[in-house]
């Protein structure tokens, strides 16, 4: 069930906050938790269907393994529990999202030695694994490191792994961060107008600007080689580098603003990420739970930076190489992590402590001087083409034609019957809001001390959400398309 459809905006989240709010109470523990647990099963049952019992029995397994866990700390038994835990939650992870790359990557490798290839059933790949099954390890992991207790109730277990604003496609949240909040949270007025809001920006975000911008991504991208020109292939890549952005960013606000409604907070998952002056600074600000995980649960236990420099940059490309493969079972994915990895560790070579690109990601946009800024937006949206591309020899294809080394075709799809005035006007809002200049001008006003001013402001912003929601709700009326990229992984 997508966030976008009208299934849920008018009859799922409509009903699912009557019952949650019918006790009139602000305080919500026990009740508001079977509710949430029952709906976020009824969440999932609706696009996972059989895989639901996948995903209910990797909560049950989890759950006993924590507390198996936790009771055997110290010992011997809890680090071999830790590691079956572990290891299991992997292989089921790699079955599902691997077992297909792994068989055609065998079969391509039988048929270079003219060996007839392996007949292998095609496996299904359940919606949010990836997500789901990080959530679990970090879990785990947390109460063996005593960061968490093993959670002994098994509604509240299983709600912090199922719960369905961040179910599908994160943020990936800590258990520790989420904790008390199962046990009991407070919904206060200023609380779910804060979660409103968020919703209908992340609503704005993915409806307005990523759906609109995905058509002349995904045909541009689709169009035979020989007829993509230079200027079709960075219109196509402009296209897909804000869709891909206002995609999944609109899904992490929306996931914020539901938990919000609920009472839950949730941590932020993007941090204007496209105003970045190093790849460092990207990943500061771009998927922050996903960043942080492989940070906390792979590269620090590897060493980290207590480690000689060589193997600091060793550990930077595994890690890169791993997160490439997590988006997706494709050698695109390995080349994209490997890309991003790369220049992690040029970056650190070149660098000193005071460079301007290291610095603080809070420091003021119009202080940053414009050539990190191009060289950082050129590395992200060439390895956005090994994202986008279904093949390598589709990648490379692109980049030729982004370097103008093709001689393109006439194709009956100029350049110009792309560029319609509402691709114009999702390019305009798409750049405008990948930077924050909406909330500081925000923030500016309201420290303004003329009268008048804060309220108009306030008005203005109640206004401009209407027509923010309006507008959505006629382009869901209008468009068919509307998958959300991040599903996929």
């Amino acid at each position: 069930m997508l966030f976008t459809e009208p299934r849920f905006l008018f009859l799922f989240l409509p009903v699912l906050l009557g019952l949650y709010f019918v006790t009139f109470s602000r305080e919500h523990g026990a009740y508001g938790n079977w509710l949430l647990l029952i709906a976020s099963v009824l969440f999932y049952a609706a696009g996972g269907g059989w895989f639901t019992l996948l995903m209910l029995a990797s909560i049950a397994f989890n759950y006993v393994m924590a507390i198996a866990v936790d009771r055997a700390h110290g010992t011997p038994a809890a680090r071999a529990r830790l590691a079956a835990a572990v290891a299991i939650n992997l292989v089921v992870l790699g079955v599902f999202k691997y077992a297909n790359f792994f068989a055609d990557n065998v079969n391509g490798l039988l048929g270079a030695l003219d060996v007839p290839p392996v007949h292998a059933p095609r496996v299904l790949l359940p919606i949010g694994i990836s997500f789901f099954t990080f959530h679990a390890i970090s879990y785990v992991i947390d109460v063996s490191r005593r960061d968490a207790v093993a959670q002994k109730s098994p509604v509240h277990a299983a709600l912090y792994l199922l719960l369905f604003p961040q179910l599908i496609a994160g943020p990936i949240i800590r258990y520790r961060d989420i904790a008390d909040q199962l046990a009991r949270r407070r919904v206060s007025l200023d609380g779910f107008a804060y979660g409103v809001q968020r919703f209908v920006v992340g609503l704005g975000k993915k409806v307005l600007i990523a759906n609109v911008v995905a058509g002349p991504a995904d045909r541009i991208f689709a169009m035979p080689a020989d007829q993509v020109s230079a200027a079709h292939a960075w219109l196509g890549l402009a296209c897909y580098t804000l869709q891909i952005y206002f995609d999944f960013s609109g899904y992490s606000d929306m996931a914020i603003g539901l938990g919000r409604m609920f009472g839950f907070r949730f941590p932020e998952n993007f941090r204007w990420p496209y105003i970045a002056n190093s790849v460092q600074g990207f990943w500061r600000r771009w998927h922050m739970s996903l960043s942080t995980w492989f940070r906390d649960y792979l590269y620090i236990p590897l060493g980290g930076n207590r480690v000689s420099v060589g193997r600091q940059y060793r550990n930077l490309v595994a890690v890169f190489f791993l997160c490439g493969l997590w988006h997706g079972a494709s050698w695109n994915f390995v080349i994209w992590g490997l890309w991003h990895g790369a220049f992690l560790v040029i970056e650190r070579l070149v660098q000193s402590p005071n460079h301007p690109t290291t610095q603080s990601p809070n420091r003021p946009i119009l202080s940053w001087p414009i050539w990190p800024h191009i060289y950082t937006m050129l590395v992200v949206m060439i390895g956005w083409v090994f994202f986008r591309a279904d093949t390598l020899t589709d990648a490379i294809a692109f980049l030729k034609a982004l370097a103008g080394l093709t001689d393109a075709a006439p194709s009956p799809y100029t350049v110009q019957w792309y560029l319609t005035p509402e691709l114009w006007l999702a390019l305009l809002a798409g750049a405008l809001g990948s930077a924050p200049w909406v909330p500081a001008l925000a923030e500016r006003v309201s420290r303004s001390k003329t009268p008048g001013v804060a309220w108009s402001a306030s008005l203005a912003g109640v206004t401009a959400l209407v027509a923010i929601l309006v507008a959505s709700v006629m382009q869901m009326a209008a468009r068919t398309y509307n998958p959300f990229i991040y599903f996929r992984f």
